[in-house]
């Protein structure tokens, strides 16, 4: 048997340092860090007892025994490896943390250190240190900051990192079938009952609640977390398709639409819930939660207490919303929109009197699109002013050049001006500025405002109808029949023109049977109307016998594609000065 490190430094000519040779063997045997010598070839020299008190047996039966065995080292390919690179003289040093067993049948983790003996002699020394309970308590931590304490679920944190465990095992999965599901659900009216009865009895109800969801995905051992307020998330490793998703998503509102008895008190709550399922080797982690929250949003909008399954045409649909919605004002500023006229005509002369400004946009991703794809985004995000404000400049300019062309048979230019242009600009400011910088009259300006936004108008939208009117500016209403219909409003405001819904109009079609109420009401409109010293305009004309009754029963002008669609300014010049109903097709 080679010689024990004790033998070894009581041999001749061994420098001690000043120390006795048999301190050596003292020190190495009373060490409590758990140490062995190890020879090349990879057998234990020499075990003290801390080695044998951390594996359970005596220090003597280690002798003579494999140090991977006893380190744990065998287990590992790579740290095998690692560890023959070092008994070769071909690595420095080995570090790592391996479980151990014991005589007791209870594992340890240590940590694993095995380098050369630094007295220049040709053996290796092997240090093993207990880091059980370090682990034990990390792991104990890792817990606290992996669960809700409310609910004792798995949190966002745990959540997501498994989905992303989940996504990784299906990448590197050869056959890539493998599919990922998310049931992702908040609570409706959660938040009456937290702020009511407080925080206690709502944290008291999320936790009913996530026993049920728990109770939900049990069959299945769907993991369930909580994933912040009253947000839940169910993750299906291996979805079995959407049916799958959907029995479960009917499981949780059933469970969730029992009463739960809270402390005394029965309380109600139901969940709105987003299903999402996908292959999981072609997804990513940040769009699953993206459109499992698009879905769930979806679930709301669509009355609450139901589930919605991922759409990928709505969600297009909605993705491009967003896009035309960050691209208005950029637009704007790219001169990406252009006008077309549609023509306003004379109902009994058959000619063209006006004509209404339409913005179309030349969207370089999406190509050309009509006001009601972009005006309502326009309106909610504010970009409705500065694109109001380059219709109303590039509308008025056209319409001085049509003066200058035409003297005789000037037109009104018609423009459409959202309630939101009034209350974010000062649209009295803006009108006066641009008829200045163009050259336009204001009498050959109208601008045109729905009914709902004019009638019941107080304050300072009332002020600046009155202004713009005053400044000689015609106001009309438009869609007029579709809103509040207020007509008392009619004689205090300073209208000039009402423009009657398309509705009215289609009730004159010859192919509709006749209805004399549509004739009678649209009749009383006209005639009040003209009492009230205003100009009716017929909307949505589309056939000869359509504008010979509106004719008949006064109205004054006539829009519509019996006329003419929308078109390029050069256009309307050809009809300028009288307009043949022969023209008046599509």
């Amino acid at each position: 048997m080679p010689p024990t490190i004790t033998q070894r430094h009581t041999e001749p000519g061994v420098e001690g340092g000043g120390a006795a040779p048999g301190d050596y063997r003292a020190v190495f045997h009373a060490a409590r860090l758990a140490m062995a010598v190890v020879g090349r070839d990879g057998l234990v020299l020499d075990a003290n007892a801390a080695l044998g008190r951390l594996l359970g047996t005596d220090a003597a039966d280690l002798v003579a025994r494999g140090a991977a065995e006893l380190a744990g080292l065998r287990d590992d390919p790579v740290l095998w490896s690692e560890y023959r690179e070092v008994l070769l003289g071909q690595r420095r040093q080995l570090s790592c943390t391996r479980l151990l067993g014991s005589a007791g049948g209870e594992g340890r983790w240590a940590e694993v250190r095995i380098e050369p003996v630094p007295d220049g002699r040709d053996v290796l020394l092997l240090t093993l240190v207990d880091v059980t309970e370090r682990r034990d308590l990390q792991a104990r931590l890792r817990h606290l900051q992996m669960h809700d304490p409310v609910t004792l679920l798995p949190n966002r944190s745990l959540f997501f990192e498994r989905l992303a465990a989940v996504l990784r095992e299906a990448s590197a999965a050869e056959d890539g079938t493998g599919r990922i599901g998310v049931c992702y659900l908040d609570l409706d009216g959660f938040k009456a009952i937290n702020d009511t009865l407080g925080h206690r009895v709502g944290d008291r109800l999320l936790g009913a609640v996530a026993q049920r969801l728990t109770e939900c995905a049990a069959p299945d051992g769907h993991l369930v977390a909580r994933l912040g307020g009253d947000e839940f998330a169910l993750l299906v490793e291996d979805s079995r398709g959407t049916e799958q998703l959907c029995d479960l998503a009917r499981s949780v509102l059933a469970a969730l639409q029992r009463p739960f008895d809270v402390g005394g008190q029965r309380l109600s709550v139901s969940a709105s819930i987003g299903l999402v399922e996908r292959p999981a080797a072609e997804t990513h982690a940040t769009w699953l939660m993206q459109a499992a929250d698009t879905t769930l949003y979806w679930a709301k909008a669509d009355g609450k207490a139901r589930w919605t399954l991922f759409d990928p045409e709505r969600n297009a649909h909605r993705m491009t919303r967003q896009a035309l919605s960050s691209t208005l004002r950029p637009g704007v500023e790219r001169e990406e929109f252009v006008l077309e006229y549609q023509p306003l005509v004379g109902l009994v002369d058959g000619v063209v009197h006006g004509v209404e400004a339409l913005v179309r946009w030349q969207h370089p991703r999406f190509g050309r699109l009509s006001p009601n794809r972009f005006i309502s985004l326009a309106e909610e995000n504010g970009a409705i002013v500065p694109l109001g404000r380059w219709v109303l400049e590039t509308a008025c300019r056209q319409g001085r050049r049509w003066m200058l062309e035409h003297p005789r048979a000037p037109l009104v230019v018609s423009v459409n001006v959202a309630v939101r242009q009034v209350w974010d600009s000062d649209l009295v400011a803006d009108v006066g500025a641009i008829l200045r910088r163009t050259g336009l009259p204001p009498r050959l300006l109208q601008l045109e405002l729905t009914e709902s936004a004019v009638m019941g108008s107080a304050g300072r939208p009332l002020e600046a109808l009155q202004q713009l009117s005053d400044m000689g500016v015609a106001i009309a209403i438009d869609d007029f029949g579709t809103g509040y219909s207020n007509l008392a409003y009619l004689s205090r405001l300073p209208v000039s023109t009402l423009k009657l819904d398309g509705s009215f109009v289609r009730g004159f079609r010859p192919e509709e049977p006749p209805n004399p109420a549509d004739e009678t009401i649209v009749e009383a409109l006209v005639e009040l109307a003209h009492r009230l010293g205003l100009t009716v305009t017929a909307e949505c004309v589309e056939s000869a016998a359509q504008a010979e009754r509106l004719a008949r029963i006064g109205c004054d002008t006539g829009q519509g594609w019996f006329y003419s669609r929308a078109v390029p300014a050069e256009e309307i010049s050809a009809m300028i000065g009288g307009y043949a109903a022969a023209v008046g097709g599509n």
